[in-house]
Parts: structure tokens; C-alpha cells; sequence
């Protein structure tokens, strides 16, 4: 429980108290985190069953892709069935910890990003010593760290909100508890606290942004050099991975890099890094990769081919 409250439940304001809209909603976001499910969830099986995708890249790819389902997961059944309600509520201590899950994995999400940068920098870059660079031990450990990452992030986050006072009002204009709507609830002067979690947030975003700055850097000038078929599939690849990174980013910094006040815009853009990066992920960064799509044939293949059985 968070320091003497008087607060135990968080009403969100959602996206709209008309009823035809909130029925619009249920629907639209019903199939989109169905196809968010099953999109990722289709690569994470395809990449663990298939023998043939067993490069890094794939590996990477596939903690993405679940990291992907448990970060939508925190936000979209809650709002889903928040559609139905006219009372959107949740209790504090709930509040809080959709707090921690949503910075848990937004924040591994953001280090296996960093991860699959320097993948491709190892890959395009020391081609000759990429198999010894990057073992299995080595994607063992940097997936590993991704999780530390973004766990020591969360817990960071969560154990600021946690310290502060919460007297009323309880009312949240958004669709799901974060740090800036939560903040406003406190009543504490927070000038010190928001600085702290912008400072958290905004150091980790800063050194990955800057880490995958400079892996392209130096990807884009070692290409300079290469056969114009090796560099049309290595510039395929990394373009999938920096909008994936783009999608994610730049909505987060809007949201995180900046003083803790709520903003209108807030909820929509939220939609984005919450939805629609997890949604755009499979497509993005999965099915347009030739190898990917033959191994989910296969794999259905094997499927249709088992039932008949």
C-alpha cells in the first residue's frame, strides 16, 4: 500500500462516456490485441519450432515477440472490458501495479531493441567473427540483461509512485494508470519526484537511442563498401528494425521525455507504443522476411498435415 492514503480506487475517464463509441471501441481494440496475440504468438512458435531459424536475429525476434504480448497485455483487456462499464475503475494497489508491469516491459522491450542493434552492427559489420561473437552464451546473457534492464527500471519507477500520499480527487484521465496521471492524484509537491522519474525514464531511452545511433552509423558506412545485392538485404533488414524502433521511441519520448503533465493527446499517443508497435511488430519485422514466411508455411504445413492424419 502506497504512504498514508485516503485513496483506494482510480477511476479512469477513458476515451469516451458515449455508449455507440465505447461499443466502437470494444471492437476495435477486441481485434486488434487478438491479432496482436496471435501475430506474435505465430512468430514466437514459428521461431522455437523451426530448426531453420536458429541465426541470433531469429532468437532476439522471438523474446520480442513475447515481450510484445505481455506489454500490450497490461493495458488492452483491461480497456477492453472497460468498454462495457460505465464506472472504470481499478484499486490503488492495482493502479500501481499495472505501473510496474507496463515499465517492466516497455523498459525490457526498449534494452532488446538496443540488443538487436548491435546484432545487425555485429553481423554487417564483423561478418568473419560473427558466429564466435555472438554464441549462445552471449544471446543468452544479453537477453538475460534486457530483462535485469527493464526490471531495475520498473522498480525504479514503481518504488517513486509508491512513497507518495494519495487524497483525492481519484479520477485519471487516461485508460490506463502511468506515472504522469498518477502523479497528479498525490498530494505532495511531486516537482522533486517527477524530475527523478523523467531522470529514470529519460537516462534509459537517451543511452539506447544513442547506442542505436551510432550501430547504424557505422552499419550505414561499412555498406558504402558492399555488392549493391548484399547492401539491398542488409539495408531490408535494418530498415524493418528502425521502424519498429521508430513506432516505439518516438511516441515514448513524447510521453516520457518531458515534464510530468498530462496532455490531451496523451491517450492517443499512448495507443501507439501500447497497440499499435506490438501490432505492426509481426508485420514490420517478421513477414515481410522471406525465411519467416517459409517456415510458418511449414509449419502449417505440418499442421493441416497432422490433422488429416
Amino acid at each position: 500500500m502506497a504512504a498514508t492514503s485516503n485513496v483506494t480506487e482510480v477511476i479512469f475517464l477513458g476515451f469516451s462516456q458515449n455508449k455507440n463509441v465505447q461499443k466502437v471501441l470494444f471492437a476495435t481494440f477486441l481485434l486488434l490485441y487478438a491479432a496482436i496475440v496471435l501475430g506474435n504468438g505465430l512468430i514466437v512458435v514459428t521461431i522455437t519450432a523451426s530448426r531453420g531459424l536458429t541465426s541470433p536475429m531469429y532468437f532476439f525476434l522471438s523474446f520480442l515477440s513475447f515481450v510484445e504480448i505481455c506489454y500490450c497485455s497490461v493495458t488492452a483487456p483491461k480497456l477492453i472490458v472497460d468498454s462495457f462499464n460505465k464506472r472504470r475503475v481499478i484499486s490503488l494497489e492495482g493502479c500501481i501495479t499495472q505501473i510496474f508491469f507496463l515499465h517492466f516491459f516497455g523498459g525490457t522491450e526498449i534494452f532488446l531493441l538496443t540488443v538487436m542493434a548491435y546484432d545487425r552492427y555485429v553481423a554487417i559489420c564483423k561478418p568473419l567473427h560473427y558466429v564466435i561473437i555472438m554464441n549462445r552464451r552471449v544471446c543468452g546473457l544479453l537477453v538475460g540483461a534486457a530483462w535485469v534492464g527493464g526490471l531495475l527500471h520498473s522498480l525504479g519507477q514503481t518504488f517513486l509512485i509508491f512513497q507518495l500520499p494519495f487524497c483525492g480527487p481519484n479520477l485519471i484521465d487516461h485508460y490506463f494508470c502511468d506515472v504522469h496521471p498518477v502523479l497528479k492524484l498525490a498530494c505532495s509537491d511531486t516537482f522533486l519526484l517527477s524530475l527523478l522519474i523523467i531522470l529514470n525514464g529519460g537516462s534509459i531511452s537517451v543511452v539506447s537511442f544513442v547506442v542505436l545511433l551510432a550501430s547504424y552509423s557505422v552499419i550505414l558506412r561499412s555498406l558504402r563498401n558492399r555488392s549493391s545485392d548484399g547492401r539491398r538485404k542488409a539495408l531490408s533488414t535494418c530498415a524493418s528494425h528502425l521502424a519498429v524502433v521508430g513506432l516505439f521511441f518516438i511516441p515514448c519520448s513524447f510521453v516520457y521525455m518531458r515534464p510530468c503533465v498530462s496532455l490531451p493527446a496523451d491517450k492517443i499517443v499512448a495507443v501507439f507504443y501500447t497497440v499499435l508497435t506490438p501490432l505492426l511488430n509481426p508485420v514490420i519485422y517478421s513477414f515481410r522476411n522471406a525465411e519467416v514466411k517459409n517456415a510458418v508455411r511449414r509449419l502449417m504445413g505440418k499442421k493441416v498435415h497432422w490433422r488429416e492424419k
